[in-house]
């Protein structure tokens, strides 16, 4: 059962009104820069969530890793949350943790942790639909397009499945998946207003400016 103390209320009232841009940190993309570089990057750009998605890292220097994480995103005011990793999003107080479709269970997750926010992968419209009766607190719709962060996946499932897949479901999701600037105006068409992003950052030049940028473009598009 979701919690319904003043800490997963204030947890879920960020998400859903401060967020637009929606940082995923992948190191292995980011032309040598590590993941803390990048998070003092996207926090400096106006970044207000930040994903830790590390899946090569030994448990120890990740552990130690999301502790960073935890600090300086609790000093900036920042949302937390772990890809993967349930132990590690517990022990570092993470906010929440995102699981996808091969991950623990999100029902089962949700009773050991009714006050995180947690994330479900959606790729197809029947995970959409019971996304909120496995406890969930957002659903991410993707991949949309092609993306270096998952190899040798071939099947990616468009714009086109976004307002089929968000009528399925009230809550609130994300879209994730090779998104780009120039696809912003276009998704906030189809009713998305959250995006996550991870190439388009971790492999820009300056990340803070290029994450003020996403979040003025999506700003300013807004209607």
């Amino acid at each position: 059962m979701i919690s319904e103390n003043n800490k997963y209320k204030q947890r879920m009232s960020t998400f859903v009104n401060d967020v637009t841009v929606y940082p995923v940190s992948c190191e292995r993309l980011a032309n040598g820069r590590s993941d803390i570089e990048w998070l003092d990057a996207v926090i400096a750009g106006g970044a207000r969530i930040v994903q830790l998605r590390d899946k090569e890292s030994e448990d120890r220097d990740l552990y130690e890793k999301a502790l960073v994480f935890r600090r300086k995103t609790r000093e900036a005011g920042v949302l937390f949350i772990v890809n993967n990793r349930v132990d590690i999003a517990l022990l570092s107080e993470a906010d929440g943790v995102h699981l996808g479709n091969s991950d623990l269970p999100a029902e089962h997750v949700r009773k050991l942790a009714p006050d995180i926010i947690i994330g479900v992968s959606c790729n197809t419209e029947e995970q959409a639909a019971n996304a909120a009766s496995r406890g969930a607190s957002y659903y991410n719709i993707g991949p949309l397009f092609p993306t270096g962060t998952k190899s040798g996946l071939v099947k990616f499932i468009g714009t086109e499945a976004i307002q089929t897949f968000s009528s399925m479901s009230n809550l609130p999701f994300t879209v994730m998946g090779g998104i780009k600037i120039e696809h912003v105006k276009n998704l906030l068409s189809l009713g998305c207003k959250r995006i996550a992003v991870v190439t388009a950052l971790t492999q820009a030049d300056n990340i803070a400016a290029e994450t003020k940028l996403w979040i003025d473009t999506v700003s300013g598009l807004k209607v």
